[in-house]
């Protein structure tokens, strides 16, 4: 569920009585500055690419009022850079439709209606709709957000039903050459979102390893390092399952990333030895290999490693298209049973799902955030309803720091876009190259805190409404303030009014997934390995299974932590379903790093 709290190392409060109890919010760790994404540059210089070529091409066709809807479509250059292509290929197409869909439905309420109290409904319905799907698809950053920011904007765009295709298909045509550029790095470095998926596992084993040297072995450092690596781990193994192979090329490229991934799991299974830093640093140095587009290493694999690589590949054709060629290097596949693709994603939004209270409350806070807007003065108050929907995160605790963070940030923002009013009304170039330059400033700068990211954010979308129509800069500055205290003041209140109850009760959920593949590994492991491919395979599924559920567990612990009024959680039973599993999935590791019996 898009981006959970961080552990803080501090065991959670409970009340006396075991009941609900109110947590404290955070300040300090709201404002404090990370290390950026890796990746951060890719995302920048797609969006700004796909955003220059039609802002370019408008401004010689005398059409820079169309430039919202060009936007639309360019700003989905933002989405997808950490699958690889082909996966990438299919997200994005999803993304530009739904975009496509949200701008329809937005130009065509605008069209046919005026009430701004109804358009504000319409909106946050949409805005609802936005973070569910985004968060059930598990779409990564940025998520809901620019989905939302551009389809409330339409909302209140005046707008003739006539004139509805030719935006939508401007919206479309933007998106191709979105896709187009999200795609053209694949030309030169057709592996690149794999190996670098890799080298973060190495990355984190490394970091384990070094932590497990200096800490001792059950210190809270190695507790989070370790689930740091198996969330790693699993995560690279999941974007490897998305890869095709069917050709022998890719099959061989793909064979040598599982190789290092499974070295890296290694680290999972080794106790605190002498030769950690020495294995630490050659991990680093495998990641370092990898980023830079060097040749893959060559990686000593154990007897049963090497079994398993060679012996797990599923009956007949699979997700990843796995043919003769994929057969020929042992490419490894999902544990079956897992659900996938369009079914994974209507299970997440089934009845019971923690996704419903989230849409609940983006729904009602981007409503009454709308609707406070009107009723203080504000015409347009779409900029209320994306704040409020920007704000909610999966839990109290982190929206609480994001409205703190979207409001320090929208002024200082404000304040940017004052100082750059000088350069703003010398002429439409440079104000397209000022948007272009914030929007570039914003990835720079949002995964480093979300407040530095919207303070370039905040002067590009008010520059986008400057090409469609001039506003006075007081009023415009003074709507965009008043927007945005409201929807995070209102926005906020909802989000600590409409708790989420069922935070606790994916916990309950996680914990039993961790019982059943805990139990399933040790009657695994109470069986003799057999020498052959068949046992390396079932231990590599239980493996899997027993990871993605300790992943899944932590993550809806973190969640429910970050509920102010929450019910007391049974943290003795996560801390020994934790420590079991993770001591039970390091005997799976050591199990296939065993010499066969047969060696």
């Amino acid at each position: 569920m898009g981006k959970h709290a961080k552990p803080s190392g501090k065991s959670l409060t409970t009340a006396p009585d075991g009941g609900a109890r109110a947590r404290p919010l955070p300040l300090r760790s709201t404002v404090r500055l990370r290390r950026p994404v890796d990746i951060w540059h890719k995302p920048a210089l797609s969006a700004v690419v796909a955003m220059a070529v039609p802002d370019l091409t408008l401004y010689a066709l005398g059409r820079l009022d169309l430039i919202l809807y060009t936007s639309a479509g360019a700003l989905c250059a933002l989405y997808a850079h950490g699958l690889p292509y082909a996966a990438r290929a299919r997200t994005l197409l999803w993304v530009v439709l739904g975009m496509a869909a949200s701008l329809g439905i937005a130009l065509t309420a605008a069209s046919l209606t005026a009430s701004a109290a109804v358009l504000v409904v319409l909106a946050s319905l949409l805005a609802a709709a936005h973070k569910m799907a985004c968060e059930a698809t598990r779409i990564g950053p940025p998520g809901n957000l620019i989905l939302t920011f551009v389809a409330a904007s339409a909302f209140f765009v005046p707008q003739r039903l006539g004139q509805v295709p030719l935006h939508i298909a401007l919206a479309l045509g933007a998106g191709a050459l979105a896709w187009l550029v999200c795609m053209a790095p694949g030309l030169v470095r057709p592996r690149g979102p794999e190996r670098i998926a890799t080298a973060r596992a190495l990355e984190a084993a490394a970091g384990l390893l070094r932590t497990r040297a200096d800490g001792g072995a059950e210190s809270d450092g190695v507790a989070h390092a370790r689930h740091t690596t198996a969330a790693a781990v699993n995560a690279a193994w999941h974007t490897l399952f998305l890869v095709p192979a069917r050709t022998p090329a890719r099959a061989a490229a793909r064979a040598g990333l599982e190789r290092l991934l499974v070295r890296a799991e290694s680290a999972l299974g080794e106790g605190a030895e002498a030769g950690a830093d020495t294995e630490a640093e050659r991990l680093r140095e495998w990641a370092h290999l990898l980023r830079s587009g060097g040749p893959l290493p060559e990686v000593p694999l154990t007897a049963v490693q090497a079994e398993e690589l060679a012996g797990v590949v599923a009956e007949g054709a699979g997700p990843v298209g796995v043919g003769s060629a994929a057969a020929g290097f042992g490419l490894r596949q999902p544990a079956p049973g897992a659900q996938r693709g369009v079914r994974a994603v209507l299970a997440r939004l089934a009845p019971g799902s923690p996704l419903l209270p989230i849409g609940a409350r983006v729904a009602a806070g981007c409503v009454l955030a709308g609707w406070a807007s009107l009723a203080v003065g504000v015409g347009h108050p779409y900029w209320a309803v994306v704040t409020a929907a920007s704000i909610y995160q999966a839990n109290t605790t982190l929206s609480w720091q994001r409205a703190f963070q979207r409001t320090v940030g929208n002024l200082l923002g404000l304040v940017l876009f004052s100082v750059l009013l000088p350069l703003i009304h010398t002429g439409p170039l440079t104000m397209i190259a000022l948007a272009l330059a914030c929007q570039f400033g914003a990835e720079a700068c949002i995964t480093r805190n979300y407040w530095l990211g919207s303070v370039w954010v905040t002067p590009m979308a008010l520059l986008l409404t400057e090409f469609g129509a001039r506003l006075p800069e007081t009023t415009l500055i003074a709507d965009r303030w008043i927007d945005t205290v409201v929807g995070a003041v209102v926005g906020l209140a909802c989000c600590v009014l409409v708790t989420n109850r069922r935070a606790a009760d994916r916990i309950d959920a996680a914990l039993e997934r961790v019982t059943v593949a805990e139990a399933a590994a040790h009657r695994l492991l109470a069986e003799a390995p057999a020498p052959g491919a068949d046992d390396a395979r079932e231990t590599g599924w239980a493996r899997d299974r027993l990871a993605g559920s300790l992943v899944e567990l932590r993550e809806a612990v973190e969640v429910a932590a970050g509920e102010w009024w929450q019910r007391a959680l049974p943290e003795e039973r996560i801390a020994r379903a934790e420590r079991g599993g993770h001591r039970t999935l390091a005997g799976l590791v050591r199990r296939l790093e065993t010499p066969a019996l047969a060696a």
